[in-house]
């Protein structure tokens, strides 16, 4: 056994009750003596830069920059004695992240050298950016999600975003031309959903003969089977989810796709499955009213209209009494109960509140948000492609893709640097999309040249609540959350109208957007959302807080100068990231004190960050949460995010079915989008690594 990974195993032998947390440290130390035997041997910053760029490691970045600066960066970045904080993150850091030699026998980057990478290649010639980015990603305020990360600057790297979202229509063409671009998109190590809602239903008529179609089981199957065949040169397993909407006539047969008894005809191993979930299912189950599911393709007929792209919400009522829609009935509260056991199986179906996210939709104008992706947090309008015979040109409409980074809630607190960390962030982000050109994606491509959407999130809430000694439960956590967020969106914003500015260029469509006639700024006008208890005022002191005279600035600057991105803010898992970072995941509560997690044969420990015998209450693990007060914390945040958040409920084996219906009824009455997995103390889903930032 490595003798750093001995050391991070004696975290777990107790001196006096408590972990011996200074093995850990002991670990790293150990594990950085291999990375110095391990390190190409380089006598000068100029020569490994020139070495890398002549042996094909990284792109030239001498077409940008002159070498006297790339060097200086590199100097200065290596004077703030960066210290990684955990065996973790210095591992996971050399395993997944820095470039090796092509027979992976030599680290050719540290931990400093990945960022100057990142911040050369994004900052694309600008030294003052390049400079900026650095600094926060030295600090360790700002992080880009793993494919940005992992691929910036490096010659043969992959694309620099993590994941996708596509919509069949109900054609032979759709159904290939869609498989294909999952194919070509798992190629690249992204993730894919795709909603299969506008499909016919099993025993629908094709071409006027009843009873033939196959409903969307089968196409399913294709779609496991795409990825799992498609992967990226075996690195990263192809990973895909498909969406279907609950008035679907196939629904049952959908989630009994992923229950432990069924047969393997129809079982799906590894494909994801969500639900969608629109209002008037929740006020049906609500009321306890029987509930319709109804044949798609016999609504197309009727309405000229797919079921998928009707507001059930309003026509709901005129389906049901349409004699010419085929339909039945099924109990509403009974199809909960059922979706409550299969996510007690296997942890699926996600789920995701339609109208929920189209009810604050600022684009709503231009369209209607549909399904959500592998991690339920990217929230964005769609559009169906027409995909025609040969010799008919094909009319390629809006898709989506996941353009991920997190700030390191910690980090910019203490550094009092939100609006620069943000503003920093926001560029990032922007110079990812505006490079990204997705060649075998279409719809992907078109979305992403129009609407610039981008997705910054944030990690380590708890770890920062419990170094503050504030309860994760608690009126503190709710009110603290309130404010940062509150200014995440206010900066992000102002990032987005200063960016338009200098580019003179605002998204497509803004002008029909809330955010033009200043609908959106409503609530911002109206409301104080300072920090109203001491201890969290404590927390925010030499903070400039963004107040309801800042709000009517920025309404009226967004009005005169647009904005160039539609979508600005998710907050995704940060699982792997995080580990890098030494932060607890996301805006999540720690599920144990010390994480386990084996690799091969051997055993690591992960003490949470900070951890201390001061603060050790403080980090309580989520399965021993009330989960009302945790979906009351995500309420508290959803406020100001455009997009989405990614939320696990948290259960154990004697959890009964109704309490976790309760979990989704709230949190639809709470106002969130999506729900992520649902995970018992006996059950743990497998993490989709390409959204798992």
């Amino acid at each position: 056994m490595k003798e750093y990974i001995k050391l991070n195993n004696e975290v777990m032998q107790k001196v006096d009750g408590f972990y011996q947390l200074e093995k850990d440290k002991l670990a790293v130390e150990e594990f950085q003596k291999e990375v110095v035997e391990k390190y190409y041997p380089f006598k000068t910053h100029e020569q490994r830069m020139m070495w890398l760029i002549n042996n094909g490691y990284y792109i030239n970045f001498l077409d940008m920059y002159d070498m006297f600066f790339i060097v200086e960066l590199t100097k200065r970045i290596y004077l703030y004695e960066f210290e990684f904080q955990s065996y973790m993150a210095i591992s996971k850091f050399y395993q997944s992240y820095a470039l090796k030699t092509n027979d992976k026998k030599y680290y050719l980057e540290t931990y400093e050298e990945r960022i100057v990478a990142c911040a050369l290649y994004l900052a694309q010639g600008d030294e003052d950016y390049a400079w900026k980015l650095a600094e926060a990603m030295i600090k360790q305020e700002y992080q880009p999600a793993t494919p940005t990360f992992m691929n910036t600057g490096k010659a043969r790297g992959g694309e620099m975003v993590s994941c996708f979202l596509l919509e069949m229509d109900d054609s032979l063409n759709s159904i290939n031309y869609n498989m294909n671009t999952m194919g070509q998109l798992s190629k690249i190590g992204g993730g894919v959903a795709c909603s299969v809602s506008k499909l016919r239903s099993r025993g629908e008529a094709i071409k006027g003969v009843e009873g033939v179609a196959s409903g969307v089981v089968p196409v399913m199957k294709l779609m496991e089977d795409t990825f799992s065949y498609v992967n990226q040169l075996g690195a990263r397993a192809g990973a895909g989810v498909a969406y279907l909407n609950i008035f679907h006539w196939d629904i049952e047969e959908f989630l009994d796709t992923k229950k432990i008894n069924a047969s393997e005809k129809s079982r799906l191993q590894t494909l994801s499955i969500g639900v969608v979930i629109p209002d008037k299912f929740v006020e049906l189950a609500r009321e306890n009213k029987p509930m319709y599911v109804f044949a798609p393709y016999t609504v197309y007929k009727q309405y000229g209209e797919h079921l998928d792209d009707l507001d059930i919400d309003k026509v709901y009522d005129d389906l049901v009494a349409n004699p010419n829609v085929k339909k039945r009935q099924l109990n509403p509260r009974q199809l909960l109960t059922n979706i409550a056991r299969t996510q007690f199986e296997s942890g699926y179906p996600y789920i995701m509140y339609r109208s929920n996210a189209n009810k604050v939709h600022a684009l709503k104008e231009l369209g209607d948000i549909k399904i959500s992706n592998l991690c339920c947090e990217i929230m964005q309008l769609q559009e169906t492609s027409e995909i025609n015979d040969y010799g008919v040109e094909d009319v390629i409409k809006r898709d989506i893709s996941c353009n991920l980074g997190s700030l390191n809630i910690a980090n910019v607190m203490e550094n009092k640097s939100i609006e620069q960390s943000v503003k920093t962030a926001m560029k990032a982000l922007t110079s990812v999309s505006d490079m990204s050109n997705i060649a075998n994606a279409p719809g992907v491509r078109k979305a992403n040249e129009e609407l610039h959407a981008v997705g910054l999130g944030a990690m380590n809430l708890h770890g920062y609540l419990a170094k503050n000694k504030i309860a994760y439960e608690s009126k503190y956590a709710k009110d603290f959350v309130r404010t940062f967020f509150m200014m995440v969106n206010f900066y992000s914003i102002l990032a987005s109208v200063e960016i338009a500015m200098e580019k003179k260029e605002v998204f497509k469509g803004f002008h029909e957007s809330e955010y033009a006639n200043g609908n959106y700024f409503k609530k911002y006008l109206e409301n104080d959302y300072a920090p109203t208890t001491k201890k969290v005022q404590k927390l925010f002191e030499g903070i400039n807080i963004p107040t309801r005279k800042d709000w009517e600035k920025l309404a009226v600057s967004v009005s005169r100068h647009g904005m160039y991105h539609a979508y600005r803010l998710a907050i995704a898992p940060t699982q792997s990231i995080g580990y890098v970072q030494n932060a607890t995941p996301s805006i999540a509560p720690i599920v144990s004190t010390v994480e386990t997690r084996t690799y091969g044969d051997s055993t690591t420990y992960y003490p949470m960050p900070y951890l201390s015998k001061n603060n050790f209450f403080f980090y309580q693990s989520a399965y021993d949460m009330d989960m009302m007060k945790v979906i009351d914390l995500f309420a508290e945040v959803q406020e100001h995010i455009d997009q989405g958040i990614s939320l696990v409920l948290y259960v154990d084996s004697e959890t009964p079915t109704s309490q976790l219906v309760r979990y989704y009824m709230y949190a639809h009455h709470k106002g969130l989008k999506s729900l992520y997995y649902t995970r018992t103390r006996l059950l743990s889903a497998t993490e989709c690594e390409s959204c798992s930032v």
